[in-house]
Formats: C-alpha cells, sequence, structure tokens
C-alpha cells in the first residue's frame, strides 16, 4: 500500500509541475512561445502621467496619450500622440521611431520584462503582462517621475 502512495504522489506532483516547466522551456502560452522581441507584436495605446523635476524650480506635471506599435523584431513607431506638459498640450505627428528589447523574468508563465527607448527621447522599463495584452512602463531618465500603461488594441 505504502509503494502505491508513493507513486500516486509522485505521479500528481510531476502533473502539477508540467505546465510551469513547458513554460520555462519556452512552452505556448496563449499562443506565444517564451519572451523575446515577437512577444510584442501590434498596436497598443499608451497612456502615463507624473512629473518632471527640472534642475531648478517645482516639478512639473506631464501626461500622455499615444499609440505604440510594436513590428514584433524589436522596433516601433508611433503613429500618434497627445501630451501635456506643465498643462500645455502638444500634438505629435506621425513618424516617431523607437527600439525594444524582452526577456523573460521569474516566475516562469509571469510574463516578460523589456526595455524601450523612443528615437532621440525617452527611455523605460516594460513589464508585459503573460499574454502580452498589458504592458507596464515607468521611465528611467533621471529628473522623471512618470508611469503608465500601454494596452494592446489591434493585432
Amino acid at each position: 500500500m505504502k509503494k502505491l502512495t508513493k507513486q500516486s504522489l509522485v505521479a500528481a506532483l510531476i502533473a502539477l509541475t508540467m505546465p510551469t516547466l513547458a513554460l520555462a522551456d519556452g512552452g505556448d502560452e496563449g499562443g506565444r512561445r517564451g519572451c523575446s522581441v515577437a512577444t510584442l507584436d501590434g498596436l497598443y495605446v499608451f497612456s502615463a502621467t507624473g512629473y518632471i523635476i527640472p534642475a531648478s524650480g517645482p516639478a512639473q506635471p506631464k501626461a500622455i496619450v499615444e499609440w505604440i506599435r510594436f513590428n514584433g523584431d524589436g522596433t516601433l513607431s508611433v503613429p500618434g500622440a497627445t501630451r501635456s506638459l506643465n498643462g500645455v498640450i502638444a500634438q505629435t505627428p506621425p513618424g516617431g521611431m523607437g527600439t525594444y528589447t524582452v526577456a523573460d523574468i521569474v516566475p516562469a508563465g509571469g510574463g516578460c520584462s523589456g526595455t524601450l527607448t523612443f528615437a532621440g527621447g525617452p527611455s523605460f522599463d516594460l513589464f508585459i503582462s503573460p499574454k502580452a495584452g498589458e504592458i507596464s512602463m515607468i521611465q528611467t531618465n533621471s529628473g522623471n517621475v512618470f508611469q503608465g500603461t500601454a494596452v494592446m488594441v489591434s493585432r
């Protein structure tokens, strides 16, 4: 009887850990394999708020809503954006570009991490949901307290 109980426990343990092992080895998760630049492939709406902290003077509030198209190859484009800096509104015409990276994070299956750098502009750390439908972003340039979320709207 003890032998049968041990075998049952071992079988149950293997069955419970298989999905985690498959994800750690790049297993399929919602049609996506592992974490790579191909994880981000589609059009997202990014909205963020925060502050710029100038070398002198008070912090200035800023906010942005923009389209970001991740191309699945480590490059991105910005079809358009509207931002407010200390209450001054500006619209950015299409044409912005940038690059991004994506890597695995622990625990396996918990999503991906990465970086994003807009050409001639700010840089961000990325925390990507397991199915890449949502990205939490925080600006990493000094003198900024700025964070937001990008939500996928189409592939």
